[in-house]
């Protein structure tokens, strides 16, 4: 029994370090987080891009909405 319980940490440790190494070595499930990282940042840098190119316009667009809606008044 107590030699169970010496052995226990020893495995945990070579479980542990072992799934790491398997990641490390593994290319094909580490691109596939990296494609993905890559898309969020494409679909983030896109919709930044668009805003600045359309925010000017959205904003003339809501003040001159806004300036029609208050003579409506």
């Amino acid at each position: 029994m107590w030699q169970k319980i010496t052995e226990f940490p020893l495995m945990a440790y070579l479980a542990v370090t072992g799934l790491f190494r398997d990641l490390k070595n593994d290319e094909q499930g580490l691109s596939g987080v990296v494609v993905a990282v890559l898309l969020i940042l494409i679909a983030v840098l896109a919709v930044v891009l668009i805003w600045g190119f359309l925010g000017d316009w959205l904003k003339e667009l809501w003040d001159s909405f806004k300036e029609k809606t208050a003579k409506l008044e």
